[in-house]
């Protein structure tokens, strides 16, 4: 009982009988309209008086509300009315005007609805709470059965007389159950009338994946340059601190590779910060390439106990922008990698080529049965996989079953896809 009294006059239901009762307010203008049409073509100078020809004065009436519903705020206004008043979810309404022919349609279909149902709800209003009242008055007051009221005689009988206040209730609470459907069908409604189109859905998947592409571009960036930088500092750091007595010019070079590193670091942060910024990075370096960044890349990991052995076989400067800012990100996340997971100490192997239109890209190194596990790690690979996917390459990493080293093997397309 307590459940069937709060559909019918809980929160919820209170504030879609105001969003009715409001269509009825905005539905007596055209009613008005309609009546200026309708008494000339029934010959009655007194339509209002005539409850059958209100209806034909409603019904023209309406039509016309739904050339009106062409009127850009239309569209906006009842979905925020909607939004509040019905319950109805922001996400699933559109709260800008109507541009195509469909979207107009639909907005011209809901106005119409909320209207008619709005008038119907808001006429019921007016006119059943107080007959229902005095119908609940009757028994206890003897003047209202005297003025009779347009009451039906049948109310003369005493066992009707007595079953007056029932009635006047029922007549309350089926108001109420009406005014609760109507709500109710109306937020069905709303977001299929007042919601996105599937062309305004497209276009919003569009939009979100373009913008994950960007967070995604920005995320590997971040981490290439970022998270390369960081694991060279550490192991920079702590071959300096192992050697500091015994090798002092090797600690001094390794502080150098620091200073480096992190000055080139905070360059490229500056550049994506740039980009989350204003989307581009005015007054920042341009990216780091193969053909002009390697050698210092190659410096800077050496100096941190990584023994490189890098075999360059093509000309760094012969290859497109792309292609050498993408290839330097593959690299330097491959030794990277072998920083993080191999340790100092161990020697790498790098080999650039080209072959066949392609330029391979080869990093090996011994394999680490149980490398430290960082928490949020392992973005790596798949940075490297998403970066040569982008370029209409290929990316495979694994242990070779040969000689046990860990090999990654890129192939990247010299013209493809940017």
């Amino acid at each position: 009982m307590k459940a069937f009294a709060a559909l019918l006059f809980g929160r919820r239901a209170r504030l879609r009988w105001i969003h009715l009762i409001l269509g009825g307010a905005l539905a007596m203008p055209y009613v008005l309209v309609g009546e200026v049409f309708v008494g000339p073509v029934t010959g009655s100078q007194h339509v209002f008086e005539q409850f059958p020809l209100q209806l034909l004065s409603f019904a023209v009436g309406l039509p016309l509300a739904a050339v009106t519903s062409l009127f850009p705020l239309t569209r906006p206004l009842e979905a925020g009315a909607v939004r509040w008043l019905c319950g109805v979810d922001a996400g699933l309404l559109v709260y800008g005007p109507a541009r195509t022919r469909a979207a107009k349609g639909r907005t011209a279909a809901w106005f119409t609805l909320h209207l008619g149902f709005g008038g119907i709800i808001a006429g019921m209003s007016l006119a059943v709470p107080p007959f229902a009242a005095v119908l609940i008055a009757l028994p206890a007051v003897a003047g209202l059965r005297d003025t009779r009221l347009g009451l039906p005689e049948v109310l003369d009988h005493t066992w009707a007389l007595a079953l007056a206040p029932v009635a006047g209730a029922g007549c309350l609470v089926a108001l109420a159950g009406c005014a609760a459907a109507s709500g109710a069908l109306l937020a069905h409604w709303a977001p299929r009338l007042l919601g996105p189109a599937p062309e305004d859905r497209l276009a919003a998947a569009e939009a979100r994946a373009a913008d994950l592409a960007v967070r995604n571009r920005l995320a590997r960036e971040l981490h290439d340059s970022v998270g390369h930088a960081l694991s060279a500092v550490i192991l920079q750091a702590g071959a300096a601190r192992r050697v500091l007595d015994t090798d002092p010019e090797f600690a001094r070079e390794a502080l150098a590779a620091i200073e480096d590193t992190t000055r080139r670091t905070v360059g490229e942060l500056d550049a994506v910060l740039g980009v989350l910024r204003d989307g581009d990075a005015p007054g920042t370096g341009p990216a780091p390439t193969l053909a002009a960044d390697l050698e210092g890349l190659l410096r800077r990991v050496r100096a941190g106990g990584l023994r490189v052995t890098a075999a360059v076989e093509t000309d760094p400067a012969a290859l497109p922008p792309v292609l050498s800012r993408e290839a330097y990100r593959i690299v330097q996340e491959g030794l990277s990698n072998a920083l993080k997971h191999a340790g100092d100490g161990v020697r790498v192997t790098l080999r650039i080529t080209v072959a066949g239109g392609h330029l391979e890209i080869a990093v090996e190194n011994p394999f680490t049965p149980n490398p430290v596990h960082r928490p949020g790690g392992g973005h790596g690979l798949r940075g490297i996989a998403d970066r040569a996917r982008l370029l209409g390459g290929t990316a495979e990493a694994g242990q070779r079953e040969a000689d046990g080293t860990w090999r990654v093997q890129v192939r990247l397309p010299m013209k493809g896809p940017a």
